[in-house]
């Protein structure tokens, strides 16, 4: 995380307040939202993809892709992005974790089973993102 970037911590009460009940389970509770259920699962805008909890910019439509998954993919971040990439081992499976530098909100994980150039395929839940067409001017 870069020094000028300040942690965002809120109480339970007030993430509970903000997110609905689940982004709040998969952002706050590193749930996962059901496979094709996503609203950006297949959505093909262009623009950004930010943190539904902070608006941390984590993503740009030119790196999402249809990896037939379920879930939003992409095959890399944003270069400002510096998302988190922590061991999971929950379920009894090894994974890479991928949250928010901002906020520590759980996104999904990343896998080496992507497209190039990176190789890399983002795992993304819908519910983790906020998607915006300009990203100087946050809807």
């Amino acid at each position: 995380m870069a020094d000028t970037m300040k942690k965002i911590t809120r109480s339970k009460q007030d993430w509970q307040a903000q997110l609905d009940a689940e982004q709040y389970r998969v952002t706050r509770e590193a749930g996962t939202e059901a496979p094709h259920s996503g609203k950006y699962c297949d959505h093909t805008g262009e623009g950004f993809y930010l943190c539904v909890c902070c608006e941390h910019p984590l993503f740009d439509s030119g790196s999402k892709y249809h990896s037939g998954c379920g879930w939003p993919s992409f095959h890399g971040e944003l270069d400002t992005a510096e998302v988190v990439q922590r061991p999971d081992t929950s379920h009894g499976m090894h994974r890479i974790e991928l949250l928010c530098p901002a906020c520590d909100a759980h996104l999904g994980h990343i896998f080496p089973d992507g497209p190039p150039p990176t190789g890399q395929r983002y795992c993304i839940n819908s519910a983790s993102l906020k998607f915006v067409d300009d990203i100087n001017h946050k809807k």
